[in-house]
C-alpha cells in the first residue's frame, strides 16, 4: 500500500491542488485556460504553479490509479508517431489493447527494430503475460523485434487493421496543438505517462453505453481519481 501523497509545506489545499491537475490532464486546456477557470472560481493562483503541480503531483497520482489486469487473450495494437522536439524528430512507440487502453508508450530517437524490441520487453515486463495477437502497421521492424521477444505470438501486419493505436494518438495530437509543441524528451515521456493513465481512467472501454451506464462509469472514476490523491470524495 503506497504512502499517502504529501501536500506539506503546500499553501493551497489538497483538493485544489487535486482539481487543478485534473483539469490540466483530462481536458485539452492550456496551463492560462486553467488559472482562468480557477479564477472564476475565486482561487488565484498562477498558471506556473500549476504546471508545477501537474509535474511534482502528475506521476504520484498516475501511480496510484488502478491498472486494468493483463490477460492472456487480450490484443495488442502498436504503433508509433513522430513529434519534433526543438526541431528533430522523436518517435512515440505506443501499444494499446483491443478496448483502447493504453498499455505502454516510450519516446525514442529511432525508428527501427532495436526500438520496436524495447517496446515489445518492456510491455512484457510490464504485463507478465504475452498477449493473444499483436497487430501493426506495415514497418517491417515490428516483425523482426517480434521473432526475437514473443516468437509464438501471432502478428498481424495490415494498415487497415491498426486503426485502434492510430486513433489513440489523436488526444496527444490535440494537446500537442494546445501545448506549442513539448520542450523536450522528458517532459514529454513525462507528460503521456500521466496523460494516457488518466485517459484510462476517465474514459469507458466501450464508446456504445447507455447515458446510465456511462455517469456511472464517470462517478466512480471521480471517487478513484480523489482516492488516488489523497482527498476527501
Amino acid at each position: 500500500m503506497p504512502k499517502p501523497v504529501s501536500y506539506k509545506r503546500h499553501r493551497f489545499p489538497p483538493e485544489i491542488v487535486a482539481h487543478a491537475v485534473w483539469l490540466y490532464f483530462r481536458f485539452p486546456l492550456s496551463l492560462r485556460l486553467v488559472e482562468e477557470m480557477l479564477l472564476e472560481r475565486g482561487i488565484i493562483v498562477s498558471y506556473e504553479t500549476i504546471r508545477r503541480w501537474g509535474k511534482k503531483f502528475g506521476p504520484e497520482y498516475a501511480r496510484r490509479l488502478r491498472r486494468k489486469p493483463p490477460r492472456p487473450n487480450d490484443i495488442w495494437h502498436l504503433d508509433e508517431v513522430v513529434i519534433c522536439i526543438a526541431g528533430k524528430k522523436h518517435w512515440l512507440w505506443r501499444a494499446v489493447d483491443q478496448e483502447g487502453y493504453v498499455l505502454d508508450e516510450i519516446v525514442q530517437s529511432r525508428r527501427n527494430t532495436k526500438a520496436a524490441k524495447r517496446l515489445l520487453t518492456r510491455l512484457m515486463k510490464k504485463q507478465g503475460v504475452a498477449p493473444r495477437r499483436i497487430i501493426t502497421d506495415k514497418l517491417a521492424s515490428y516483425g523482426a523485434a517480434r521473432r526475437q521477444v514473443m516468437p509464438s505470438v501471432e502478428h498481424r501486419s495490415h494498415k487497415g487493421l491498426n486503426n485502434r493505436a492510430e486513433n489513440s494518438h489523436v488526444p496527444l495530437r490535440k494537446r500537442e496543438r494546445m501545448m506549442q509543441g513539448f520542450r523536450s524528451v522528458g517532459g514529454l515521456q513525462r507528460f503521456t505517462s500521466v496523460f494516457s493513465a488518466v485517459r484510462n481512467l476517465f474514459v469507458p472501454a466501450r464508446p456504445y453505453r447507455f447515458a446510465l451506464a456511462t455517469h456511472t462509469h464517470r462517478l466512480q472514476s471521480m471517487a478513484e481519481w480523489k482516492a488516488a490523491a489523497g482527498v476527501l470524495a
